[in-house]
């Protein structure tokens, strides 16, 4: 196959990629209007959050499976099972007119949304070797985070257009034309011999599900876990414990260890799910912050984070580039030190930071989101291209999925650990003040002195909460850099930066011909 025939390739699973990222992160700009249609009081909109859930769950509980299946049935017929799916789960979401509805159709977008990154990455793999992979894994990455800088935008003006259902609606057309797309460019690859571990999946999936709930709490004044925090959490133990235990005595794995070098695969694991807890951090955060805090709108919220948005895939693009020339440790190390650097940057915020700037007048709340978004967009590619370099061929899709399910662990355990933290944290700042009532003042002035001290301490507290939870962020972007120390994997036979299983014969109609 030609080089510019593997761009078409390429081209096309990128488009699936984009379109799945779009569903990921649209869904945070049309929940208010999602909850305002279907009748979910003000006060309990803790009955949406299954909505945003049910689809990381799905996406995250499914993905090695589909890693796995597209190793033993091919690439193609995955990438179109899983846009069907797509679409099926799209349509429900749209017809959905009661809670259980939203979250069953989110929940097949996440399964099937689940499988089109990882199988698009273990396609680079299949068609370019080694010297060329991170730079191609890098464009990869830049179509997934593309989808995390449009996806909100996508969502809020789609929805002015043909309100929140039109948006997804509007993913049949789309997935029509991906499908097609795929059938006409994407080749067949012979069928490997694998087996798929149904028992493993499910175990994953419990485990995550369960350490999920354990962590939330909906009463923060109490205390900073809910009261059935124990219970859930040792039940996730108990299956987590299941699941090693699975792997180790089972004929059937989600990732044989056998052929794979395991100490950098578990390093380059790491450091994605740190990132993505940062990833996430981000992506919630920064938007209360501008809400809660400096009093902008919805839409202006969302323009706050374009800085990181966009410093995400420009430096995925050049992180792939780097570390095709350098090598990936250097990078990863040095992605994670520069995330480590703008979080903590963010962490030493005040009140003022919508005003404040750097020397030259650039603004410092746009620099700092910059410098936290390159860097954790600088990683994407060489962390990739080491999970791929440490299994054998065979098992590409399986690698590729570890990679994104623990970004999306990260993301998922780390936003509630970090949110339970910062509502408790707040709480406690806040427990000894008291607000104003108009009755204990002699006059309106004095009273509306005393309301704005209070909103100000309010304010105040808020941003304590915040600073403290990124200076937190920093410190899991620092051990994410140690942990890329050890990242690097040496061919067996050369003795050279490479893949272990070099020796091992690759799909025969995929051979990387560069």
């Amino acid at each position: 196959m030609t080089t510019s025939a593997r761009r078409w390739v390429v081209a096309s699973a990128g488009l699936c990629v984009l379109l799945g990222a779009l569903d990921t992160y649209v869904v945070v700009s049309l929940l208010g209007d999602i909850v305002r249609d279907i009748g979910i009081p003000v006060n309990r909109l803790e009955r949406a959050t299954p909505i945003v859930t049910g689809y990381l769950l799905g996406y995250v509980a499914a993905m090695p499976l589909l890693g796995q299946a597209s190793d033993r049935l091919g690439r193609k017929p995955l990438l179109q099972l899983c846009l069907v799916l797509f679409a099926v789960g799209s349509a429900v979401t749209a017809v959905g007119a009661t809670v259980t509805w939203l979250v069953a159709g989110r929940t097949v977008q996440g399964i099937a949304g689940g499988a089109l990154l990882p199988v698009t990455m273990a396609l680079v793999a299949d068609l370019w070797s080694q010297q060329r992979r991170a730079e191609v894994l890098g464009v990869v990455g830049a179509a997934q985070e593309l989808g995390s800088v449009f996806g909100p935008f996508y969502g809020i003006g789609l929805a002015a257009l043909t309100g929140w259902r039109g948006v997804f609606w509007v993913n049949l057309p789309l997935t029509a034309v991906a499908i097609v797309a795929v059938q006409v460019i994407v080749p067949r690859q012979p069928r490997e011999k694998t087996t798929i571990d149904l028992v493993g999946g499910a175990l994953l999936a419990a485990t995550l599900g369960l350490l999920v709930a354990g962590l939330q709490n909906p009463d923060p004044n109490a205390s900073a876990f809910a009261p059935w925090a124990i219970p859930v959490l040792s039940a996730a133990a108990v299956c987590l414990v299941a699941l090693v235990a699975w792997e180790r005595w089972s004929s059937r794995k989600l990732l044989d260890p056998a052929g794979v070098a395991l100490r950098p695969l578990a390093a380059a694991l790491g450091v994605s799910l740190l990132a993505g807890a940062a990833l996430m951090a981000t992506l919630v955060d920064i938007e209360l912050i501008a809400q809660a805090v400096l009093g902008r709108d919805r839409t202006s919220a969302a323009l706050t984070l374009l800085p990181f948005l966009a410093a995400l895939p420009i430096a995925a693009v050049l992180g792939g580039v780097l570390a095709t020339r350098f090598g990936d440790r250097p990078i990863t190390v040095a992605g994670m030190l520069v995330a480590a650097g703008g979080y903590w940057l963010v962490s030493g915020w005040s009140l003022a930071i919508a005003s404040s700037s750097y020397p030259l007048g650039l603004p410092r709340m746009v620099i700092d989101l910059i410098i936290a978004g390159a860097g954790l967009g600088l990683i994407i590619a060489p962390i990739s291209a080491v999970a791929l370099r440490t299994v054998p061929a065979t098992r590409y899709g399986t690698a590729a999925a570890a990679v994104v399910v623990a970004r999306m662990t990260g993301m998922l355990v780390g936003i509630a650990a970090l949110s339970t933290f910062g509502l408790h944290r707040f709480h406690s700042l806040t427990s000894s003040l008291n607000p104003p009532l108009p009755m204990q003042y002699q006059s309106n002035e004095d009273f509306e002195r005393a309301l704005a001290t209070y909103r100000a301490s309010v304010d105040a507290a808020q941003m304590t909460e915040y600073d403290e939870i990124f200076a937190i962020v920093a410190v899991l972007c620092i051990i994410a850099a140690f942990l890329a120390l050890l990242i690097r994997v040496r061919d067996r036979a050369a003795g050279e930066t490479g893949h272990p299983s070099k020796r091992m014969k690759p799909f025969p109609r995929l051979n990387p011909m560069v």
